[in-house]
Order: structure tokens, then sequence, then C-alpha cells
């Protein structure tokens, strides 16, 4: 069966500066994204917390390697299934809080499940307006430029978010002014329950670059260091001064667009043929080839993040939600609610 993209993950991987330390905390911060994100799949199927899940297995690769090693200045504006940027600049603690909607979450509780965001991490909580957040992050590029400060945004979207008009506004402004911004397309071959092909009559979303003047390329998005090695570069294109990128990153989401979506529109077969092309086990066994990895280290890092999850979900069960009252307290100016402290 033929899908739009079928190179296989590269065996030897080339490097862009990342010590042996280091790719062995992507490969932590890798596995505690899948492993977060399975548990709060059992989590919500056992009615624990209310409204949907966004499930990103498949895609980490695609968010947790571009967010890794950026400043803390650097701006990230994610969209719904972004957990992975998330994971990496957050506490859990606060993320587990948002998907539970309690008091002590970044957004009071007020927002959609899965729409982390997080001020002191500098990621914006995203609206579930499409491609919103692009707009977003081409302004906070704009302000870096402004201010003349050496620092980044990232903007995530899915294929089909690129067909919005305001997506391609942003995507054009920032290359006219040569902002310093990545866009990140993650193609996971469905928009919801649209195919791919109904949203771009070519294969490589990567050609969106086209039309606007800015450099664009695709990529397999389950590579882990092929992603580093494109993203970084860009990332520091970007911090030069020399303008944004488009990259469009290949990749999969295993289960539905929610929780609530059984999926049952993609063949099985499709199905199949990405999951055997899972990012993590990949980057793992090239750790383990490399002498990078051990078993007993894979066991004691699974062990920690287990604890760490547990806690998270300790932390946002014990929570209360906040009161009513808060609803307003975002919409009037005039507005005073007694409150207590957030995160």
């Amino acid at each position: 069966m033929k899908v739009a993209y079928e190179k296989p993950p590269s065996e030897t991987p080339s490097e862009f500066g990342l010590s042996p330390k280091e790719k062995k905390e992507l490969y932590y911060l890798l596995l505690k994204c899948r492993m977060f994100d399975e548990r709060f799949r059992k989590l919500f199927r056992a009615g624990r917390f209310a409204g949907t899940y966004f499930s990103a297995v498949g895609q980490e690769a695609t968010t947790v390697v571009p967010s890794y090693k950026l400043l803390p200045q650097d701006f990230i504006g994610p969209a719904h299934r972004e957990l992975g940027c998330n994971i990496v600049r957050s506490p859990l603690k606060v993320i587990a809080a948002q998907i539970y909607a309690r008091a002590n979450s970044p957004d009071k509780g007020l927002s959609h499940p899965c729409h982390y965001g997080y001020k002191p991490a500098n990621i914006i909580t995203p609206a579930s307006t499409v491609a919103g957040q692009s707009v977003l992050a081409v302004g906070v590029a704009l302000a870096y430029k402004i201010r003349k400060e050496p620092y980044v945004a990232l903007a995530f979207v899915g294929e089909g978010g690129t067909a919005m008009g305001p997506w391609y506004e942003a995507v054009n402004f920032a290359a006219v002014h040569k902002l310093p911004v990545v866009f990140i397309v993650q193609n996971n071959l469905w928009g919801e329950s649209v195919p791919a092909r109904l949203v771009g009559a070519f294969e490589d979303f990567s050609h969106r670059a086209d039309g606007v003047g800015m450099p664009g390329v695709s990529i397999d998005g389950n590579d882990v260091l092929k992603v580093w090695e494109t993203t970084a570069p860009a990332v520091a294109r970007a911090r030069r001064g020399e303008g944004p990128t488009l990259i469009e990153m290949k990749t999969y989401r295993w289960y539905g667009h929610s929780e609530i979506d059984p999926a049952d529109y993609r063949p099985k077969e499709e199905v199949e043929y990405w999951k055997k092309r899972d990012p993590i086990p990949a980057y793992e066994k090239y750790l383990m080839g490399n002498k990078k990895l051990t078993l007993e280290e894979k066991k004691q890092i699974e062990e920690k993040i287990d604890k760490e999850i547990d806690e998270a979900v300790e932390f946002a069960e014990a929570a209360d939600y906040g009161p009513v009252e808060w609803v307003l307290g975002d919409v009037y100016a005039d507005f005073k609610a007694d409150a207590p402290d957030r995160p």
C-alpha cells in the first residue's frame, strides 16, 4: 500500500551537536511524553476527567525534539496535540491539572482539555481556532525583531491547518519581514477525518513555502535525529536574523482525532504500516546499538517517569474546580473575584 511518505528511518542518522548525555535526555523526554499520553488515555476511558483527550502517540518526535534546547525566552505556539512541547518545558503537574480542568491549572480550568500552555515556559495556551497560534507566533517574532532580541518563535500546525487563510497570511508576513520563526507542519495524513490529499494537491506540504519565498523542507518526522538535525539549524538561522523556515514532518497519529473518535475512516493497513515506524523504539535501537543506553538504564528511566506521572495525577485529582465566577474573570476588565493563587 502506498502512503504519502515511504522513506524508512535512517539507520545511521547524522548528528548536530548532541552530546551522549543530551541524546539520553532526549530519549527520557520522548518516553515521558509517550507514557504520560498512554496513561491519560486510560484515565479518560476510566472517567477520571471530563471532556475528551487528544492523543499525540506516534508524533512525539515532531514536538519534543524541536522544543529541546530552546532558550527559556523562546516562544512556542502549540495547538491541541503538542503535548511534547509542554513535556519538555512545563511541570507534569500543571499539564495534568489542565487536562483535569482544575483551579490550579495555568488556564484556571477554563480551556478545553489538551489546550496546554504555561506562561513561565513561554508556551501560550492555544485556542481551538485552527492555525491561530501561528499568527501569534509571528507577532511574537516581530516583537523580537523590533527589540533586537536574539530569540525565536516556533509555530506548530497540522497539514490541514495550512489551508487556513490566517496561516498563509502569517507565513507570508514572516517571509516578507524575515522574522525569527520556524513553522513546523505535522503531516499525519489526516485533518480529523479529512485526508491530506483533499487539503493540498501535492505530497510534500513544504511546497506551501514556495509561494512566499521561504525555505521549505519535508523530512521523516519519525526519525528523531533527522528531526533534530533539521530543526536545530533552522532555529539557529532564525536566531541569526536570516528569516523563517517551514519544515514539514511526515508522521502519524495512532489513534483518533480525540478519544471519542473511533477513526474508522482510516484503512487498517495504513495504521499498522505507521505503527511499525514508531519513532521511540527506532531511537532506542540507535542508542543501544551505539552503547549510549542500557536495558538497566531504560528500566530506571521508566520507573522514574511512572513516579512523576503518579505525582502529577495525584496533584490534579486533589485539587478543586474553580468557582463559577471565574468564567467572567477574563471577559470583563472591571470584574473582580476572590481567587486562590495559581501556578
